[in-house]
């Protein structure tokens, strides 16, 4: 019934913004990291929007009326109306202009320390695409309720993002389409809170335009033993966010990252993922556009490639190196 009603409200939405003329578009990124709201539905005024929305998940983006104030609820996934809405917020979008909303924050009254309000924190000039043809666009943004304001380094262009804190966007970052190395530190520079892999081009992102979160939890012992920090890639398209790999930080030696080996190579229909710890390990499969394929988790280091198509893939593993294969 959830299904029949998500398909119609998207309809009637389209519908209702077509008729008047009045467009706006719209990413809802979800990164609430507290266990209550780890699946939801979104709610857009009465409309189901988005049905079952599960932590670090991105929607396309999508058209949304604009001109009018309009509600967006969160309320918990087995919900069957708006109003059973557990936060509300409201919206007034801009005819013509590109949003990204992302959903953060604690909704327990308990068990995480600092228990930040759960938000919506919404940007207005966001992009489906890069501005300059060859280049990657990243928007970076604070969503770690834990971490302090950082800055964020790259290995040779120096301070990318200056003194962001959270619910922060730093803006638009028009980067040449390369493989970076990211550590993000404390805002003095002293201190390395972690570092990152921004493979941008291995993964084939050029001319894309992107999200990057910082997610998470520094301390899950006080916050539930919820989800790690990290930084993680909304793309425009949608779906589940990936991980950037981590290469040092917080005492980890760089040289310690974990070496991704995959075989056989190409594969056809099972494709085996080397070494113990991957045995029950998280994976994403992506295309070479970026585009997320599949995501699950390896059984016994095997992943099931049967339903892809011929090409070349690349698998993301947390605190390892992304690789890619060909599927026959």
């Amino acid at each position: 019934m959830k299904k029949f009603q998500l398909l119609t409200g998207i309809l009637m939405l389209f519908t209702s913004a077509i008729s008047f003329g009045q467009n706006a578009r719209i990413q809802v990124i979800h990164n609430s990291p507290d266990a209550a709201a780890n699946m939801v539905d979104i709610y857009l005024n009465s409309t189901l929007l988005l049905d079952d929305f599960t932590f670090r998940t991105a929607s396309p983006f999508i058209d949304a009326p604009a001109g009018t104030q309009f509600t967006i609820g969160v309320a918990p996934a087995n919900s069957t109306m708006s109003s059973q809405a557990i936060v509300t917020v409201p919206l007034t979008l801009t005819a013509g202009e590109t949003y990204v909303a992302i959903a953060n924050g604690i909704v327990s009254p308990s068990g995480y320390s600092p228990a930040t309000a759960f938000s919506l924190d919404v940007y207005n000039m966001g992009r489906e695409t890069a501005n300059i043809a060859g280049n990657t666009d990243v928007l970076v943004f604070h969503g770690s309720t834990d971490a302090p304001t950082v800055d964020v380094v790259e290995s040779t262009a120096g301070n990318v993002v200056n003194n962001a804190s959270y619910g922060d966007f730093a803006g638009y970052l028009e980067l040449p389409t390369a493989d970076y190395t990211l550590n993000v530190q404390d805002q003095n520079n002293t201190t390395t809170v972690a570092a990152y892999q921004a493979p941008l081009s291995t993964l084939g992102l050029t001319d894309n335009a992107l999200v990057v979160v910082a997610s998470g939890f520094l301390n899950p012992a006080v916050n539930s033993n919820g989800p790690a920090f990290g930084l993680w890639v909304a793309l425009a398209a949608g779906g589940a966010l990936i991980p950037l790999p981590t290469t040092s930080g917080l005492g980890v030696d760089e040289n310690n990252l974990i070496q991704l080996q995959l075989y056989p190579n190409p594969a056809q229909n099972t494709l085996k993922v080397s070494g113990s710890s991957f045995d029950d390990a998280s994976f994403i499969i992506t295309d070479i556009a970026g585009k997320v394929i599949l995501t699950g988790k390896t059984k016994e280091g095997d992943i099931d490639v049967s339903n892809l198509t011929a090409g070349r893939y690349f698998v993301s593993v947390p605190n390892a190196q992304t690789a890619s294969f060909v599927k026959k």
